[in-house]
């Protein structure tokens, strides 16, 4: 009976051996805190695990439900779910004040890619890379992706902005042209929207529709041109828009709000598409963004192009909680999610089956920043040190400082560039 126990108890130390080797045997691995892990078991699955949420407050309901079909199709997880209101432009800010207190799963934009990164905050992408890469558009694997790795999960291809209108006022002509719009709205009495005071997102396109640009220089350092002679160009341009009569000053609110009544057009993105065009009805319209004159000459106004990336937080140690995550980031950015967040919000999916959906396709808002992503600039090569300085230039140009102008570009060139 001894001899027989004895066995026994080293035939059961063999396979808890066995079992405690599962971790390199699956290949999961985790390299200082920007780690990559390939998680491939569900060992443990049923200990109760949290998993705290980001999500823009538009989409809290919508992350909610996608949590509950989460649960319902992975009996194997012991999981709730915490949701905080964390928008994708506040993202890396937020992450950076305390990432061992932020979510586990979270949205930003691919501009802050390149932060997320050097700070080491994401987990490289190496779970179920194959189907990741094969089921969403090249171009928004690209803006996932640094130095040969993924870091994020693609969960839009709308990070853009393009030009409503209320076609009561405007027609199809008419909003070609930026003088023309102008025109058309001083007659009529109307106004035309555009958040310029404090947002460098907006001011960037008068720039980029001048031919400027944006790159990444040494040392990781943001290179801009903004303050040479087409800058300047530029600049007047703006600063003629923004002190016309028919320019009204204003953020999605506003525009909202005035679309259809005191405003016949404002430059915006898919996301207030539902509202505008429930407001609109019958005399909704959406076109690219429109030329305006510089030099003399009609210059087709540019603006950024982006996406939307769900990211894991690289301080999550737990290995079962990891999977969750993961797991959980997939699921959200999957085909049918996307699909459900289009039917929802209008957000473009950055899914190539979901963006063949005959809804998608036939969607005014979608088409329109489809005919201006033609003439965006990504955001890939667009750093934290941008969007202050330039969002300061837009206010001051909004408010009519009366510095001079070479003076002002040259002063935030100088801050981007820090």
């Amino acid at each position: 009976m001894k001899k027989i126990l004895a066995l026994l108890m080293a035939t059961a130390m063999i396979f808890a051996l066995v079992a405690c080797g599962g971790d390199t045997d699956d290949g999961k691995e985790t390299t200082g805190p920007t780690g990559s892990a390939n998680t491939g078991g569900t060992d443990n699955a049923g200990t109760p695990q949290t998993l705290k949420i980001w999500a823009a407050q538009e989409d809290q309901a919508i992350m909610k439900q996608f949590s509950e079909q989460f649960i319902a199709e992975n009996p194997q997880y012991n999981v709730t779910f915490e949701f905080g209101v964390v928008g994708e432009p506040d993202c890396y800010t937020r992450f950076s004040e305390d990432p061992a207190a932020a979510a586990d799963v979270f949205f930003f934009p691919n501009d802050q890619l390149r932060d997320f990164v050097r700070s080491g905050g994401l987990y490289e992408i190496t779970r179920n890379k194959d189907d990741i890469v094969s089921r969403n558009m090249e171009s928004s694997i690209d803006a996932a992706t640094l130095n040969g790795k993924l870091w994020g999960y693609p969960s839009t291809a709308d990070n853009g902005y393009f030009l409503y209108y209320d076609t009561s006022v405007l027609t199809e002509q008419d909003v070609q042209s930026l003088d023309r719009i102008l025109e058309v709205c001083n007659a009529a009495g109307k106004k035309i929207t555009m958040n310029l005071d404090n947002n460098g997102w907006y001011v960037a396109s008068f720039f980029l529709g001048a031919g400027c640009t944006l790159s990444i220089g040494p040392d990781d350092i943001q290179v801009c041109d903004f303050n040479n002679a087409n800058g300047l160009a530029a600049a007047r341009a703006m600063q003629a828009f923004t002190s016309n009569s028919a320019f009204l000053e204003g953020n999605d609110d506003v525009l909202k709000g005035g679309i259809g009544g005191t405003i016949a057009a404002g430059i915006s993105g898919t996301w207030n598409a539902e509202d505008i065009s429930s407001t609109l009805g019958a005399n909704y319209g959406a076109a690219k963004l429109p030329t305006f004159t510089m030099n003399g000459n009609q210059v087709q106004m540019g603006s950024f192009g982006g996406y939307k990336i769900a990211g894991v937080n690289s301080t999550i140690t737990d290995r079962d909680k990891l999977v969750i995550a993961f797991d959980f980031a997939d699921f959200i950015t999957n085909e049918q999610s996307q699909v459900a967040r289009f039917e929802a919000r209008a957000i473009g999916p950055s899914n190539i089956r979901a963006a063949s959906d005959p809804a998608v396709q036939e969607n005014l808002a979608l088409a329109a920043l489809a005919a201006q992503s033609v003439h965006a600039t990504s955001q890939n090569d667009v750093l934290g040190t941008y969007w202050n300085p330039a969002g300061a230039f837009g206010t001051a140009i909004v408010n009519n400082v009366g510095a001079d102008l070479q003076e002002l570009l040259d002063n935030m060139v100088a801050q981007i560039q820090t």
